[in-house]
């Protein structure tokens, strides 16, 4: 399966740990990662996945693959800008939002319009839409989104 991670591009310590966590997580469990490839979550979720073998993808907003941080293994670039929110998303078969801003909630809606099972870690709080499921753990992430994903 593979799943799209996406969150903000400067974190904290621990929104940083619990994203490599989640990365480690998919990657022990033999899924792929597909992100947005820069900083923040997105590094961190590369990083724990690489530690385990799991294979990365970054969608890039810029031109340059040499943009995608260190630890992704298929850097896709679109010259999108945000753009390429939607494209995270179509390309994972289910979603985790880890911290994040206005683009990560963009990101949530695509995951919904596109019927994506999203599971969030210390992200927006949206409650009462279907398909959001508030977590407190990356290992709790982690189990949503496969059982989630099972079912569509």
């Amino acid at each position: 399966m593979r799943v799209s991670v996406i969150g903000g591009s400067s974190v904290t310590d621990e929104q940083y740990a619990d994203a490599r966590e989640v990365g480690r997580l998919l990657g022990e469990r033999g899924h792929e990662v597909v992100c947005g490839g820069r900083t923040g979550v997105m590094t961190a979720v590369c990083e724990g996945a690489r530690e385990t073998g799991g294979h990365t993808i970054g969608i890039l907003p810029t031109e340059s693959r040499a943009t995608a941080n260190e630890y992704v293994d298929t850097p896709i670039v679109t010259g999108m800008g945000n753009a390429r929110n939607v494209l995270v998303v179509m390309n994972g078969d289910a979603v985790v939002a880890v911290d994040g801003g206005t683009g990560t909630l963009s990101e949530i809606g695509h995951a919904l319009d596109m019927g994506r099972p999203v599971a969030g870690l210390d992200t927006h709080r949206i409650e009462g839409v279907p398909g959001v499921e508030h977590v407190e753990t990356p290992a709790e992430a982690v189990e949503y989104v496969e059982a989630a994903a099972s079912v569509n």
